[in-house]
């Protein structure tokens, strides 16, 4: 196992480059699914190997349920720096835990109370709540809804009204809270992984933005929608919810909507910049996960010879 336990915790700095180069030169659909993609894959071999570490630090701790054989000097030999390794790894891995589950938590306690806060309203697609605070965002669920208040609703004139719903319509479709869910988890999992959460909201807000001007035709209307939305706004959006101008930096969305249509590739050229990011970050991700399966498999073969039959 070796020193290459220890590369999936800061491999993850590999993938640092393309999450602004991403934004800037593929598509926002194209960068919000590759950045989740990179950002799940390198938190679970980060958090896969913090648990390998765990075991071996585990098995030295007095009355530990693993087998006495598990904290053989064979064992403690797969791992450089096995005491100070194992044992911290421990403490690591109860940290992940606890913020993964607060960040779940907080995610499914919103959804819910959202709800209920609809269930008087007609079932229809979009939710209007007769507040005069200026506030929108989606509603997953089953089915998914548009939540907007009267107060939103007064700053925008019919043709930005078109937009916002088109906005939120896209989150839906998207299934963007499951992005923004799986990257506020991989943050919490490695914290080299928190330029890429900021990046994929960003990515996904652009993208629900170009979904918004295809369906409207008017990039200029959906970019004056997404400013006057955000002078109005509220200052917090409502946790773990793709808000209509929250999140993302709301001058550089406008700028890009009055600039070209995005390209629709997914992946950049290779002799570009964002190119050789793009290819540093998938080298990475592969490294990291090799670099997991080979400390599995490795820590198996030796816990297997020093267990007895």
């Amino acid at each position: 196992m070796g020193v290459f336990v220890f590369l999936p915790l800061v491999l993850p700095l590999t993938a640092l480059p393309i999450a602004r180069l991403a934004e800037q030169h593929l598509h926002p659909r194209g960068a919000a699914l590759l950045l989740t993609f990179v950002s799940a894959v390198l938190a679970a071999c980060s958090t896969f190997c913090l648990g390998l570490l765990m075991v071996v630090g585990t098995a030295q701790l007095p009355g530990n349920p693993l087998p006495d054989s598990w904290s053989d000097p064979e064992v403690r030999d797969a791992v450089p720096y096995d005491e100070v390794a194992g044992k911290t790894a421990i403490v690591a891995l109860v940290a992940v835990v606890l913020a993964c589950a607060h960040t779940v938590r907080r995610h499914v306690r919103f959804r819910s109370r959202a709800h209920r806060a609809l269930a008087g309203l007609p079932p229809d697609e979009v939710a209007v709540l007769d507040d005069g605070l200026p506030y929108a965002y989606a509603l997953p669920g089953s089915p998914g809804r548009i939540v907007v208040s009267a107060g939103m609703l007064s700053c925008l004139n019919a043709g930005e009204r078109e937009a916002l719903l088109a906005h939120e319509r896209a989150h839906l479709t998207g299934r963007h809270h499951l992005l923004l869910l799986a990257a506020r988890l991989a943050g919490c999992a490695n914290p080299f992984l928190l330029p890429l959460r900021a990046a994929v909201a960003y990515s996904t807000e652009r993208w629900a933005d170009e979904a918004a001007a295809q369906a409207t035709g008017d990039r200029r209307t959906t970019a004056r929608a997404v400013g006057k939305a955000a002078l109005f706004a509220r200052p917090a959006p409502p946790p773990g919810m793709a808000a209509f101008a929250s999140a993302g930096p709301v001058p550089r969305r406008v700028a890009a909507l009055l600039g070209p249509v995005p390209p629709r590739r997914n992946w950049p050229p290779a002799l570009t910049r964002a190119g050789i990011a793009a290819y540093v970050a998938a080298a990475g991700t592969a490294a990291s996960t090799m670099s997991a399966l080979n400390s599995a498999a490795a820590l198996f073969l030796v816990l297997e010879a020093a267990t007895p039959l």
